[in-house]
């Protein structure tokens, strides 16, 4: 297989494109180091794009790796031919090479391989051939042996008919036509194990839908409901048109003795060994293309997530809510220095209502706090209604936010935050983090594992390691479109940046406490274990304010800083005017832009990145995305009515629909139907995790907790 070529047609784009991205895949070069600063070698191909290729190219790789491990078996057997070489050599799937593979795989003992032991095998071709003109029974008699263990004439034909069995299901044509069949024919069903139990599975208690329309987050919901031994899952092939078009290869001639045996094998050859093989196979393959298509919709949910604006300048009040042990507080500065943490307890059993609004005042008036960023557990409900009589009786402005406090947990008990907070008990973390992640929601969540952030569906279901991989990605994407500052940065951000192990991190980190702040990005040499390849790819990521090097404030990558040089120069600047906001219209100065290029030696792309850079230094393409809604009121599910119309945040979004936050402790489903007036194929389509969208209240079912919004204002 040529797989530059299946590449190139797989993503679409051009030969050379994919060339060059593979050549500096496997020169070790990071994803997002390609995507940022080797446009001109890829055509600027993206990073979603360039981890489609990385991913495809290691699937196509070990795919030839397995061809080679086949057919060096097969010849070892002495059984490879030409036409079979070829047939392998032109497999397009792992599923394709295994059919073939199967006749020749190393078996376990079956009942096939037994009877071939007993001297059978010439009995078998007697009957698939079709060439007996007596009867079976007197050609068996001539295979009895007692030596062998074959005493009556039915044992013989028994074990002649598993021979064949066997035969008919290891033949790669049949089951390719079968297993297509059944794709595109077949149905899944569910049935509940007991109906008189109410779970949250109901709907697939009596089940039914064709395979070929079978949605992903069903396939998942099915799975789970089997695996909690609530549900039955089956698949139902169309076993008519399957038997007949098995009887149609293997009874080739209309013969009265052998052809009803044949139809008995064919009938068992199916029932036992294909149809349970082929069902798992197609749940396998649901299960794939479900557990990808989630991972596609929860990596797009986290990066939406960590790239939603961060709040600057506010001192804000983290608040973790809690009814019995109360309610854990933690101010902190703009900085994210946490300045003080105490509980208080406005929640049942103690309900100290008014001391904890006096504890508050204090607060406020004390540390000029700003905001509240309150977590949206247990208890949430109760603190909120809290604030807002309290915000209702000071003469400051402030505002809250409800903030997800999925991961909190995760996060205040681990050992970084152990690290981080050695002196603080759980809850002050977790109210230390509730603070942080409305402050700067990408720099305080990448320490948590993105697999309990809370934005996916049935991720605990799913490959746990391609989950994790994906989503690694995700966040590496995310950290490095945004850059960090060398100076400020954490060891568990900086992991995430181009080029830097968890080691490096560390080291950095290390060297940057020994050796005070970084002046200038060369000095990351001195760092231990950072050689010249790490430095190339982490150096344009990691911003330095107020060093010796304005450059080193941009993005701008240090083997493009001559070319920086002399463009600034050449238009009447120094590097010194970068500082204060960077050179607003430089870009209408460079008018040739081909030429210029050429002049500095960059490509066009890298100029134009250059001058992006220039013009607005370190931009932070998170400015781009809608803020958190800020409120300073309260609404009860119970104020709700139909056609009330709302501002709401995009919490999550499902294959199905998106959860919508209006502010009343319960998110409402917008269903994909009710997203616009046009056919959306995926909710994706229309919004993102953390729009700030207008929705109206369809239906309110206060005993089931459910709200049906509408977008289709």
């Amino acid at each position: 297989m040529d797989i530059i070529q299946k590449l190139t047609e797989e993503l679409q784009v051009k030969k050379w494109q994919v060339e060059a991205a593979v050549k500096l895949i496997d020169e070790g070069n990071t994803i997002p180091f390609i995507s940022r600063y080797r446009k001109e070698a890829t055509g600027a191909l993206n990073d979603e794009q360039l981890r489609d290729l990385g991913e495809r190219l290691t699937y196509l790789r070990n795919l030839e790796d397995k061809k080679a491990q086949v057919i060096s078996s097969i010849e070892e057997q002495g059984k490879l031919t030409e036409e079979l070489k070829a047939a392998i050599e032109a497999a397009q799937t792992q599923v394709a090479v295994d059919d073939l593979y199967r006749p020749y795989r190393p078996k376990r003992r079956t009942r096939a391989t037994m009877a071939k032991e007993k001297g059978l095998e010439g009995l078998a071709n007697i009957i698939l051939l079709q060439m007996t003109t007596t009867s079976l029974e007197t050609e068996a008699e001539s295979y009895l042996s007692e030596e062998k263990g074959v005493a009556t004439v039915q044992e013989a034909i028994a074990g002649a008919m598993d021979i064949i069995a066997e035969s008919i299901s290891d033949e790669a044509d049949y089951r390719t036509w079968i297993r297509n069949k059944t794709l595109k024919e077949g149905e899944i069903t569910s049935e509940a194990k007991d109906e008189k139990e109410q779970s949250v599975y109901e709907t697939y208690y009596h089940f039914s839908q064709p395979i070929s329309k079978m949605a992903g987050h069903r396939t998942l919901a099915l799975n789970r409901g089997e695996a909690e031994k609530v549900l039955t899952v089956k698949i139902v092939a169309p076993e008519p048109e399957i038997l007949s078009y098995l009887e149609s290869r293997v009874i080739t001639r209309d013969n009265p003795i052998t052809s009803p045996t044949l139809e008995e094998v064919v009938k068992d050859s199916y029932s036992r060994l294909i149809a349970p093989a082929i069902e798992r196979e197609i749940r396998n393959l649901l299960t794939e293309q479900a557990e990808e298509g989630a991972i596609r919709v929860f990596g797009k949910n986290l990066e939406q997530l960590l790239m939603q604006p961060p709040i600057a300048g506010q001192t804000v009040l983290g608040w973790d809510p809690a009814f019995r042990t109360g309610c854990k507080l933690a101010v902190v500065d703009p900085t994210g220095k946490v300045l003080d943490t105490l509980v208080i307890y406005p929640t049942a059993p103690q309900n100290k209502v008014k001391e904890a609004k006096a504890t508050l005042k204090k607060l406020i008036e004390k540390y000029h706090i700003t905001l509240i960023s309150l977590g949206n557990g247990t208890a949430s409900r109760e603190s909120e209604q809290v604030i807002v009589e309290l915000l209702k009786e000071i003469p400051e402005k402030i505002q809250y936010v409800i903030v997800s406090e999925s991961g909190a947990s995760v996060y205040s008990a681990s050992k970084l935050a152990t690290e981080e907070f050695p002196n603080f008990d759980v809850g002050q973390r977790s109210a230390a983090s509730i603070a942080r992640r409305l402050q700067d929601p990408l720099a305080e969540l990448v320490k948590i594992d993105p697999k309990a952030i809370g934005v996916g569906q049935y991720q605990h279901d799913m490959n746990q390691k391609r989950l994790s991989e994906a989503l690694g990605g995700v966040v590496e994407d995310s950290v490095n479109k945004v850059g960090v500052d060398l100076n400020t940065a954490s060891a568990p951000l900086l992991e995430y940046i181009s080029g830097i192990t968890k080691t490096l991190a560390k080291n950095i980190v290390t060297y940057r406490e020994a050796n005070g702040r970084f002046a200038d990005r060369r000095q990351l040499l001195k760092v231990p274990k950072l050689g010249p390849k790490a430095y190339e790819q982490c150096a344009g990521f990691l911003r330095i304010m107020n060093g010796d090097n304005p450059l080193d404030t941009t993005s701008v990558h240090p083997e493009s800083y001559e070319a920086a040089m002399k463009l600034l120069t050449s238009l009447g600047y120094s590097a010194e005017d970068i500082i204060g906001g960077g050179l607003k219209g430089i870009s209408k100065k460079v008018r040739e832009p081909k030429k210029t290029a050429e002049e500095l030696g960059v490509g066009e792309l890298t100029l134009k990145d250059i001058v992006q850079e220039l013009e607005k230094p370190a931009r932070d393409p998170r400015d781009e995305m809608p803020r958190p809604v800020l409120r300073s009121d309260v609404l009860d599910m119970k104020d709700l009515t139909p056609g009330m119309v709302l501002k709401g945040t995009v919490r999550n979004i499902m294959d199905f629909g998106a959860f919508v936050d209006i502010g009343v402790h319960q998110d409402g489903l917008v269903h994909v139907s009710e997203m616009s007036e046009r056919f959306i194929k995926h909710p994706l389509d229309v919004v993102k995790v953390g729009d700030v969208v207008d929705v109206k209240v369809l239906a309110v079912d206060v005993a089931k907790k459910r709200i049906s919004l509408s977008m289709k204002l």
